[in-house]
């Protein structure tokens, strides 16, 4: 990858949100002034800087900073609540926490002792696209401004070789989110993913273009794609909220070449009136890549008419990196296909026993991409295993791979319900619900919706306190957990489907709902 001390190949590189710009020469000089005061602070390799903001400029400071003395930047969904963030601060044994102004105050007394906090003003653009207001000069008790911090350290670089991967934490079926830890890589793995991202994500060093960044962050995908288009000094274009027609403004204003993007985007896309789209020039777009949900064949389809043949989809996981990718071509060829294995990744279909299945054959699916250094979870390495087969690491995906080589996707074995490109794990939403007075079981899982793909439904047995309301249930769910983990449907019924074992029968539950939409899963 592009050494960070690398010389500017274009001074005009610049990052771009609402009405702020900052030079990626500027921008490089605030990570290694955060890397000084990291430093400073006492932290060292293998050390965590927790990140709590959306997408903005002192996201990518404080990412390369902590990559600049090999700590990993961990970025933390700011839709958490202080429970939540409490929890990964503590797990990830974080040093700093670098934090969004209007994000603070319902962490105060959340914050584990010993975490030293870091406060960036909460920009203009952001605070009017959530429509928040945030009073000028805020000030936290025991809070640095990140902008006052940053000139106090020195911005010469500091040569620690090369940086990890940021620490994402992915949730499971426990429902504990789990940091996924990498090793460093070696330098064949730096060349090997410069080479990968290249073909998945089109970022080359040598002409590194113009990136619209306006999937958050704090996920896995987004995240690997925008810092690494930081490390290549692309001009990057960063979007307060994703809007359809926004979107095409910008991609017409900025002339935007390279963007990631998730299939509930190409459905809100779709929906603007012809004339909308008509408006706005985007013959600029040279790769756009999409993943992390379903995308139904229809739309995917409709948007390859649209933008033309730039548009490229990868299959993988925070846990396996991307070792399946295919373009416009193969899928207008393969309908339905999510790719299949680029050079020197693996991907493989198993049964229960452990046996390699034939292709057509189905079965869950394990991957690898061997450009990526290995991984651990953060303090709780044996549940590596429960996912590994041989190296090998499965997402619990049910699916195929045909005679060609590309796969496709029948069912989760898992329960996981990816609603609008968000991993959510009814273990989690389970594990809440349960401890509330009156509820005596629940089964909670995914159920079609038109724009995400999936939204969340939950059964409910009553118990014998007596009735709960929906409006009950929200209420106590998003007292504990993040508003986008709260279920849009509730239904209760006094007793639960269950299989001899005792256990809830869930697809008995969740079956009729697709059936209806003439879906299966």
């Amino acid at each position: 990858m592009t050494d960070f001390h690398q010389p500017m190949q274009r001074a005009q590189a610049r990052l771009i949100s609402g009405e702020r710009r900052q030079s990626v020469e500027e921008m490089r000089l605030n990570a290694a002034r955060a890397a000084n005061g990291f430093r400073s602070m006492g932290l060292s390799d293998g050390d965590s800087v927790a990140i709590l903001m959306r997408n903005d400029f002192a996201f990518f400071e404080a990412s390369l900073g902590a990559g600049l003395i090999g700590a990993y930047a961990t970025p933390i969904n700011w839709h958490f609540t202080a429970d939540e963030v409490r929890y990964i601060l503590q797990d990830c044994n974080a040093k700093v926490l670098v934090a969004h102004a209007d994000l603070i105050p319902q962490l105060i007394g959340s914050i584990p002792a010993g975490v030293r906090l870091l406060v960036v003003a909460t920009p203009a653009e952001i605070a009017a696209a959530y429509g928040l207001a945030v009073p000028a000069g805020f000030s936290c008790e025991g809070g640095a401004d990140w902008d006052m911090w940053l000139t106090q350290h020195s911005s010469a670089a500091p040569d620690a070789g090369a940086p990890p991967a940021s620490m994402v934490y992915t949730s499971g079926t426990t429902g504990r989110p789990k940091g996924v830890r990498r090793n460093r890589p070696t330098p064949e793995q730096r060349i090997l993913s410069e080479q990968h991202a290249a073909i998945i994500y089109g970022l080359k060093a040598d002409e590194p273009g113009v990136v619209l960044m306006n999937g958050p962050m704090y996920h896995s995908a987004p995240n690997a794609y925008g810092m690494l288009a930081a490390r290549i000094g692309a001009s990057i274009v960063l979007q307060a909220r994703f809007d359809a027609e926004e979107m095409l403004d910008l991609i017409d204003r900025y002339r935007v070449t390279h963007m990631h993007i998730v299939p509930t985007m190409f459905v809100r896309l779709l929906r603007l009136p012809a004339e909308v789209r008509a408006r706005y020039a985007l013959s600029s777009l040279r790769h756009v890549v999409h993943g992390a949900a379903p995308c139904p064949i229809h739309v995917k389809r409709a948007m390859i008419d649209w933008w033309g043949p730039v548009i490229c989809e990868y299959y993988g996981s925070t846990e396996t990196g991307i070792p399946v990718w295919h373009n416009a071509e193969e899928a207008l060829r393969k309908p339905g296909t999510v790719g299949r294995a680029l050079h020197g990744c693996t991907a493989k279909v198993f049964d229960d026993a452990g046996n390699e299945l034939a292709p057509g054959r189905v079965g869950e699916i394990h991957m690898r991409a061997s450009f990526l250094p290995d991984f651990t979870y953060q303090g709780n390495a044996e549940k590596r295993q429960e996912i590994d087969r041989g190296g090998l690491v499965t997402v619990g995906d049910v699916g195929l791979i045909d005679e060609d080589g590309y796969i496709f996707l029948c069912d989760r074995k898992k329960d996981m319900i990816i609603s609008g490109g968000v991993n959510i794990y009814p273990a989690e939403i389970e594990a809440v619900l349960i401890d509330m007075p009156g509820v005596k079981d629940c089964a909670v899982f995914g159920i079609p919706d038109e724009e995400f793909g999936e939204s969340i439904c939950a059964h409910i047995e009553v118990g014998e306190q007596g009735a709960v309301t929906a409006q009950e249930v929200r209420a106590h769910l998003a007292s504990r957990l993040a508003r986008f983990k709260v279920p849009r449907v509730i239904e209760f019924s006094a007793a639960l489907p269950r299989e001899d074992s005792g256990k809830i029968f869930k697809r008995k539950l969740r079956d009729p709902y697709w059936e209806k939409a003439g879906r299966s899963i």
